[in-house]
């Protein structure tokens, strides 16, 4: 951020290449802080997140994207709701695109596994 002279705005994304990771292309994406009650805001800013990488991944010819579990940990973002978003998300970007982007939905605590299994059945 100080190369660049400002932060980045919630909700949106960039791309940038892998550099020495085992990847091409690395999607970076701000997502909201919840400080308080959870509102349409905050999952308005988190969905605009993943239709965010999504699009930039798909310009870029990239086949396949994982995505953390953005805002959720630090964040505030309420794991249950994050994960709905994110999934519900995928698939009407998926449905509107005809998109076959592979997604992988890539989490950490065992309390996210059991809820992303519960969601992609």
């Amino acid at each position: 951020m100080r190369a660049q002279g400002h932060e980045e705005p919630t909700g949106q994304a960039k791309i940038t290449p892998g550099y020495n990771l085992p990847s091409k292309y690395v999607l970076h994406t701000v997502g909201p802080i919840v400080s308080g009650r959870l509102n349409e805001k905050h999952c308005e800013l988190l969905k605009s997140c993943y239709l965010s990488c999504l699009k930039l991944a798909e310009e870029n010819g990239v086949e396949s994207v994982a995505f953390c579990c953005i805002s959720t940990g630090v964040f505030g973002f309420p794991q249950r709701e994050a994960a709905q978003i994110a999934v519900d998300t995928v698939r009407e970007y998926r449905a509107q695109t005809d998109s076959d982007i592979k997604v992988i939905f890539n989490v950490f605590k065992d309390e996210d596994l059991l809820i992303y299994r519960g969601l992609l059945g």
